[in-house]
């Protein structure tokens, strides 16, 4: 293999890095639980998501996160479209933000994803009740937004430096592709 052919497939690969991830997360529904922490739980969807549609929509785009939420309903066994739809709710209130903001900023963004997920995942879990008749454990639910919402900082921290790493690479590409025109042209 040429070195330009493992370049282009490491770019490839970094660029898709987060719908990856998201189709890992929602296919693997991953716990704690095995290491006796009960309530320990958090929906890395949920982050994924919301950062992605707040800052790049572009990266995931929304019948990725339509069709991931279907996986996610085949996964836990909940009614089919009900992931979606909070998925996409998500998204929704991710779109707002990024239309209605002027400055970002990492700790505002930070608790509106609170507001977020407490909005989503009370759609969620009424829906559920209401239509499906499925037991809830509130507890978990609790556990699970809290843990979800304090982790989301940490992502979002990291996050930022895997775009900013991208984001240089991709402007190096365009740069190369700039000056292979020009060799062309002279």
């Amino acid at each position: 293999m040429t070195s330009r052919f493992k370049t282009s497939i490491l770019k490839s690969f970094l660029l898709y890095l987060p719908l990856i991830l998201l189709f890992a997360s929602v296919f693997n529904e991953f716990d704690f639980n095995y290491l006796n922490y009960q309530y320990f739980s958090f929906n890395f969807p949920f982050i994924l998501i919301f950062y992605w549609s707040l800052k790049r929509i572009e990266i995931l785009g929304y019948g990725y996160i339509f069709i991931a939420g279907m996986f996610n309903d085949a996964v836990l066994g909940f009614p089919m479209g009900i992931s979606s739809l909070t998925y996409l709710i998500i998204c929704g209130f991710a779109a707002y933000l990024r239309n209605i903001t002027l400055r970002p900023s990492l700790f505002k963004d930070w608790f509106y994803f609170l507001f977020t997920i407490l909005v989503a995942n009370s759609i969620n879990y009424f829906l559920l009740m209401l239509f499906f008749s499925i037991e809830i454990n509130y507890y978990e639910i609790l556990g699970n937004i809290i843990f979800t919402f304090l982790l989301y900082y940490i992502f979002a921290y990291f996050f930022d430096i895997y775009q900013k790493i991208i984001l240089r690479n991709r402007t190096w590409l365009v740069v190369e592709k700039i000056l292979v025109l020009k060799k062309q042209i002279q």
